[in-house]
């Protein structure tokens, strides 16, 4: 089960009208779109901004896509300078202010974040100058973030003067570690010019990954290339993607794919969803995402019949064969379903929809809303938390495994969290199936944990490693 959300790129379909744009991508199964804001998609300079904001963000509620904002559109700013002027310019309000129009937009769309990069480095400019202008021009536009409350990402960009991971940690550390301040990472870019693979460039990202970006490259050139294309480890990147609990969106970046956006954007996440499921698409499947698109209502027979239609197998039988950790098909089918579900029902009706599944539902039932509940929007987490604390109350591992997903990570209060770690202990749950685990340790998490493993000691039991784990690991 992944928890993230599937994206395309608008620049990816730069030859279409942007409501166009929108259903396409929709309809090929995507959940998320990243807007580049542009001349043709959006334009932030438009006289009539504020109704257009509201026809895109209508268009979007509709089609259930979530959005993230881009900035890198190449001659919106100057039409005769690509992507000039930049946050390095002599004279860079122009870019701060275009900066500043995303973030207003971002908020009335309600978008995960605006992405930005550094710009190219003026050839006249010394390193510590251009170092210095940086910091100035992004705390600047931090400002506007931290008015809207909206999240800004940058993103290190090859041939920009920002082109690795690790000068976008050490902006963000030097401007004191600001918590709307985190990284877009574009995965191609990885093979291009960083030393890590993808898959470390997410670990080591973390929870700063506001934003994700997928393409195929070839090492130490700057091409975006469809998948297989190049040497991406797609299938690794994306596991990585799972592992530290990523929960935003994660977009195909083809900007120069728009005379075929359509077949590409088709065999894109054809190839995201082979990477991910390890198998297929299963027609059933597909179909029955669109019945439920097109009847909500039929849920209710599509998600008891899942197991016998698809399988019921773990999703990595070697290391997890009871699909604790990562699942088993039914459960990725099901996050599916529940997924299509979001899309069409206002959150009133979906929460009532989900707590009946999970209610009335046999124990295989339960666990795929309990691995899905990260796909449900904030409007309705309460009801995930009602969830996850019912299934806490039970022995059944599969339930408690399923629990402590991605949406208890970001949801659950420590209290609450910290007492369903110790229970993924008592019951014999492996904490790997813990989201967010190293990130929310905290120091009385290792207290507990401790106290949990002396009693054991005295009693002359067995320890589990994973407790001797969280110990070590502090």
């Amino acid at each position: 089960m992944s928890s993230f959300h599937l994206g395309y790129g608008t620049n990816g379909f730069a030859n279409h009208r942007l409501d166009d744009a929108l259903t396409v991508i929709s309809e090929l199964g995507y959940t998320a779109v990243a807007l580049t804001l542009d001349h043709s998609h959006l334009d932030p300079f438009a006289e009539d901004l504020p109704a257009r904001v509201r026809a895109v963000g209508d268009r979007l509620g509709e089609l259930g896509l979530r959005v993230v904002v881009e900035t890198g559109a190449r001659y919106l700013l100057d039409p005769r300078r690509k992507h000039h002027p930049t946050l390095l310019s002599c004279e860079p309000e122009v870019r701060i202010d275009f900066l500043r129009r995303a973030l207003r937009i971002a908020a009335d769309l309600g978008a995960d974040c605006v992405s930005f990069w550094s710009g190219v480095k003026p050839g006249n400019l010394d390193e510590d100058t251009a170092w210095q202008r940086l910091l100035t021009g992004v705390a600047a536009v931090h400002e506007e973030a931290v008015h809207r409350g909206v999240r800004l990402a940058m993103e290190p960009e090859p041939g920009h003067f920002v082109s690795q991971l690790d000068q976008v940690l050490r902006l963000r550390a030097e401007l004191g570690d600001p918590e709307l301040l985190g990284v877009t990472l574009d995965v191609g870019h990885c093979v291009a010019v960083e030393e890590s693979s993808a898959a470390d460039c997410v670990r080591q990202a973390g929870p700063l990954l506001f934003n994700v970006q997928l393409d195929d490259m070839l090492p130490g050139v700057h091409e975006h290339l469809e998948f297989g294309e190049g040497e991406l480890d797609l299938a690794g990147t994306l596991r990585a993607l799972v592992e530290v609990g990523y929960a935003g969106v994660a977009a195909v970046e083809l900007p120069r794919h728009s005379h075929a956006a359509p077949e590409v954007a088709a065999r894109s996440i054809s190839a995201l969803k082979a990477a991910l499921y390890g198998a297929p698409e299963h027609p059933w499947l597909a179909e029955a995402e669109r019945t439920i698109r097109e009847d909500p209502a039929a849920v209710r027979t599509l998600f008891p019949s899942v197991g016998r239609k698809v399988g019921r197998a773990a999703l990595h039988q070697e290391t997890d064969a009871e699909g604790l950790v990562h699942g088993t098909v039914d459960d990725l089918a099901r996050g599916r379903l529940l997924g299509a579900l979001v899309a069409v029902l206002p959150p009133a009706e979906l929460a009532a929809e989900v707590l009946d599944l999970y209610r009335y539902g046999d124990a295989a039932e339960r666990r795929g809303v309990l691995r899905g509940l990260h796909l449900l929007p904030e409007a309705v987490a309460h009801t995930g938390k009602q969830i996850v604390e019912d299934a806490l109350r039970t022995n059944d591992i599969r339930l408690v495994a399923g629990a402590l997903g991605p949406f208890a990570a970001r949801h659950l209060d420590a209290h609450s969290w910290r007492h369903g770690v110790l229970k993924c202990l008592f019951v014999g749950v492996p904490v790997a199936a813990v989201s967010g685990l190293a990130e929310r340790t905290d120091d009385e998490l290792v207290r507990m944990v401790a106290d949990y493993v002396a009693e054991r000691e005295a009693a002359g039991r067995t320890v589990p490693a994973d407790a001797q784990a969280i110990l070590e690991g502090r």
